[in-house]
C-alpha cells in the first residue's frame, strides 16, 4: 500500500514538472533563461554570478552529497579521455575550484615520474601549463586555496607555473587562437548566456588536432528511473542545499538549469556547428550526466 502511495506521489509529482521539462523547453540561442526563469541577458549573468557567490564555499561538499560521490568518478572519466601529457597547454573553463585541473596535473605528473624513470628526460622538456579559467572570483579563491593546501604534497600547485589562475568569461575568452591543446569544462556550460558563443571561443583558442570535453548534467530518458531522478533532483536537492549551505534557491535554480539545458543530441549537434568534427558523447548513469567530445581537424 505505502508503495502505492509513493509511485502515485511520484505520478502526481511527474504531471506537475511535465510542462516545464518537455523537450521543447530547453535553451535555444535566442532566448535567455535563469532555470525556468525568462530573464534579460544582463540580468541572467548577475543572478549566475550571484548563485556561485553564494555557493563558493560549500560547492565540492555539495558536489559530493549530490551525487553521492560520483562527480569525482565522472572528472577521472573525463580527464582520462583527454589523455594528457607534459608539455601540453590546455584550459579548464568554469573550473574555479580546480578539480578538474588538479586532476589533469597529477595525471602528467605521474607520465614524467615514468618518463624519467626509463630514461625520457628529452620529452619533459617543454613547460606544462594549465589554465584555469572562471568568471567568478570566489570560486576561484576556492580553488587557489586547495592549491595551496595541497602544494606541500602535489607537485604542480599552489605557486607552480604549472597551474594559472583567471579570471575571464567564456563567452570571450582572453587567450591567443590556437593556442590551447585542450579544453575541458566540466558542470559549466549550462550556466553560460550563449551556449553557441562558448563553443565557438573553445573551438577558436585550441589548436589543430586540439580536444574539447565537456562534461556536464543532462536528460534521463528511462521512463522509471527518469520520475525517480525528478523527484529526487526537486525535492531532496534543494533540501539539501538549504540544511547545508543555508540556500535553497540557488540549488534549485541548478536542477532547473539542467532541464532547460538542451539534450545530448541537440547538444552534439551544436558542437558539430560550432566546427567541430569526430563528435560524440558518453551518457553516465542513464544521462543524469554525458560527456561530450570533438576534435578541432
Amino acid at each position: 500500500m505505502a508503495m502505492r502511495r509513493s509511485l502515485r506521489n511520484l505520478c502526481s509529482l511527474r504531471k506537475n514538472f511535465s510542462p516545464m521539462l518537455s523537450s521543447t523547453s530547453f535553451l535555444h540561442s535566442h532566448e535567455t533563461s535563469f532555470g525556468f526563469k525568462e530573464v534579460s541577458e544582463d540580468e541572467k549573468g548577475k543572478l549566475v554570478g550571484n548563485v556561485f557567490s553564494s555557493v563558493a564555499s560549500s560547492y565540492d561538499l555539495m558536489n559530493d552529497l549530490m551525487s553521492v560521490g560520483l562527480h569525482r568518478l565522472w572528472k577521472d572519466r573525463l580527464v582520462n579521455q583527454l589523455h594528457p601529457f607534459p608539455g601540453m597547454k590546455h584550459l579548464d573553463v568554469a573550473g574555479g575550484t580546480g578539480d578538474v585541473a588538479f586532476r589533469i596535473l597529477e595525471n602528467i605528473n605521474n607520465i614524467s615520474r615514468r618518463a624519467l624513470q626509463e630514461g625520457f628526460e628529452d620529452d619533459l622538456k617543454a613547460e606544462t601549463q594549465v589554465y584555469v579559467c572562471d568568471i567568478n572570483p570566489k570560486m576561484l579563491n576556492v580553488g587557489k586555496k586547495r592549491a595551496a593546501e595541497r602544494a606541500t604534497f602535489d607537485v604542480g600547485l599552489g605557486e607552480s607555473r604549472s597551474l594559472i589562475w583567471v579570471e575571464g568569461d567564456a563567452e570571450a575568452l582572453s587567450f591567443e587562437d590556437g593556442s590551447m591543446d585542450g579544453y575541458t569544462i566540466a558542470f559549466g556550460i549550462r550556466n553560460v548566456t550563449h551556449i553557441e558563443k562558448a563553443l565557438a571561443e573553445a573551438y577558436r583558442v585550441l589548436k589543430r588536432g586540439g580536444r574539447f570535453l565537456c562534461l556536464e548534467l543532462s536528460h534521463v530518458e528511462i521512463p522509471i528511473f527518469k520520475e525517480l531522478y525528478d523527484y529526487y533532483s526537486f525535492s531532496v536537492i534543494p533540501a539539501v542545499g538549504q540544511l547545508v549551505a543555508n540556500d535553497r534557491e540557488s540549488y534549485q535554480y541548478l536542477v532547473e538549469s539542467i532541464r532547460r539545458f538542451p539534450p545530448q543530441e541537440k547538444f552534439a549537434s551544436m558542437i558539430k556547428d560550432a566546427g567541430f568534427k569526430n563528435v560524440e558523447y558518453e551518457n553516465l548513469v542513464g544521462g543524469v550526466v554525458a560527456i561530450h567530445s570533438g576534435l578541432k581537424l
